[in-house]
């Protein structure tokens, strides 16, 4: 149970980021859209504020917030651009977790510290080109070379890559295993030679993200880069990142829909015709009362996932469900609040449009719709089988 110092230590927190959130991160949204990136500025206050530390522990210099705390804190900062969230996404879920669960005392010494305060931005390696779902099919190799591993492959669609200071790469250590039990994960300096991260593609939306390749050759790493000290340890760190992620995922997509709300509201009621504001007409009323019940669903998966998740054991099920009918809850939001805008809304110069293109991202990254589909089925089928 939580004490009241630490209920009102987040509660206050809470206040600030809410803040935060209204103040800083939404006035500046379109600035971010112009220069396609974060400002400095932006990056340094989010930094002061703590964000990069709501999932590490206090002893590593993090906020030690738990899931439900940090998915509370989701839903308020995900009101503005999620580009802003995906600057340090990468840090709190996939990149720290993995390393909290698999990383030796002295890897969680040394680097914990650094991403809590901001310092040391992680970037997840581990789609390829042949390997995005079907996580197993990974070519990239890590051959082993008297106190070296020897990194060569490409990495495709990485976040952060282009403002990374450390990658967690999954590599091939031995290819005479079968599936994920020759796969090693390494924490790579992304100052080595032999690293050569490509340019920023042109996005559909999320505009200022940087989903970038990453070509390793010949790369030099050390031994004590890699992972827990050993090698062999399969996908589970990066499933123990992806499902961490996943659940961020939903509480944004929760985020981003309370926010499309808002804003279809206030078109709603600034528009007239027929000499009523078109938020007197039941056709439009229908679209936002059917956005609202969606995104309180949404909200309700996510929180009870993130529970279940303080409990101990680690919710998969709960957590592919709330992310699968989050993302697809809020492409339905957006798609409702651009019809209540009507034509305006196909005029690539507001929020909602915006958010339209931002969300078609949801449904696909951290494990597309259809992954999330298998997952659930294959999960509960099994219960019947066991």
């Amino acid at each position: 149970m939580k004490s009241e110092n630490k209920d009102k230590k987040f509660e206050d927190y809470l206040i600030l980021v809410r803040d935060f959130t209204n103040k800083i991160l939404i006035p500046n949204e379109e600035i971010l859209e112009e220069q396609g990136m974060v400002g400095k500025e932006i990056m340094l206050k989010i930094k002061e504020l703590g964000l990069f530390g709501i999932s590490i522990p206090e002893k590593y210099g993090g906020l030690g917030f738990d899931m439900e705390e940090q998915v509370l804190l989701t839903f308020e900062f995900t009101r503005a651009s999620s580009v802003y969230r995906s600057r340090f996404s990468t840090t709190i879920g996939l990149c720290s977790q993995a390393l909290l669960d698999f990383g030796t005392t002295k890897q969680k010494e040394n680097i914990l510290p650094s991403m809590a305060r901001g310092d040391l931005v992680g970037a997840f390696a581990l789609t390829e080109p042949n390997a995005g779902s079907d996580a197993n099919a990974i070519e990239t190799t890590a051959i082993k070379e008297n106190d070296n591993y020897v990194l060569n492959g490409t990495k495709k669609y990485i976040t952060n890559a282009p403002y990374a200071d450390i990658f967690l790469v999954m590599a091939k250590t031995d290819n005479s295993f079968k599936g994920s039990k020759g796969i090693s994960s390494f924490l790579v300096d992304a100052k080595l030679p032999g690293i050569q991260v490509g340019k920023i593609p042109k996005l559909l939306g999320q505009r200022g993200s940087a989903p970038t390749d990453i070509n390793f050759t010949d790369c030099v790493v050390p031994s004590d880069s890699l992972l827990g000290g050993q090698e062999g340890g399969g996908l589970k760190p990066a499933l123990r990142g992806i499902n961490h992620a996943r659940l961020h995922v939903a509480a944004t997509c929760v985020g981003q829909a309370q926010r499309l709300i808002e804003e279809a509201i206030k078109f709603a009621k600034s528009r007239n015709q027929f000499n009523m504001p078109i938020s007197e007409m039941p056709s439009i009323q229908n679209m936002l009362a059917d956005s609202f019940t969606e995104m309180v669903a949404a909200k309700a998966m996510t929180l009870e996932a993130a529970r279940n998740f303080d409990k101990g054991e680690i919710p998969e099920v709960e957590i592919s469900a709330a992310k699968y009918f989050a993302s697809e809850m809020v492409t339905r939001v957006a798609d409702n609040s651009v019809q209540i805008m009507g034509g305006a809304g196909f005029i690539d110069d507001n929020v909602i449009t915006r958010f339209y293109r931002d969300t078609r991202l949801f449904r696909l990254y951290e494990g597309t719709s259809q992954i999330q589909q298998r997952n659930i089925a294959r999960k509960i089928i099994k219960v019947f089988d066991d």
